[in-house]
């Protein structure tokens, strides 16, 4: 049974920072890039980044580029999303998904994602 569990949300500063994680289960985690989505209040989930099977590609959205960084360890399958400096705007629940792909290069849209875990809330206040 795949099971996808994020944590590390909650309440940041604007400025600060904030480690999201996300634990992996159920299937061959080396395998595949995975990705993290965020979703705002009357919002369609929009694309993070992604990280290819080997950890050593990454690619993100314009708006988090040089503040929001994405590392694996395949040995212990989990993924990271690393948040410094966040705004206020980047205030959203966030997902990771498993990509059905193992390179980055069609990892950056939601339809490319097979499994999502369930999110966590990251508030950045002001």
């Amino acid at each position: 049974q795949v099971q996808l569990v994020e944590s590390g949300g909650g309440l940041a500063q604007a400025g600060g920072s904030l480690r999201l994680s996300c634990a992996a289960s159920g299937f061959s985690f080396s395998s595949y890039a995975m990705g993290w989505f965020r979703q705002a209040p009357g919002k369609e989930r929009d694309f993070v980044g992604t990280i290819n099977w080997s950890g050593d590609k990454t690619y993100y959205t314009d708006s988090v580029k040089g503040r929001f960084t994405i590392s694996r360890d395949n040995d212990k399958n989990t993924v990271h999303l690393q948040m410094n400096s966040p705004k206020p705007e980047d205030t959203a629940v966030y997902y990771c998904g498993i990509s059905a792909f193992r390179e980055i290069d069609r990892s950056y849209t939601s339809t490319a994602y097979i499994y999502w875990g369930q999110g966590t809330q990251v508030t950045v206040s002001s």
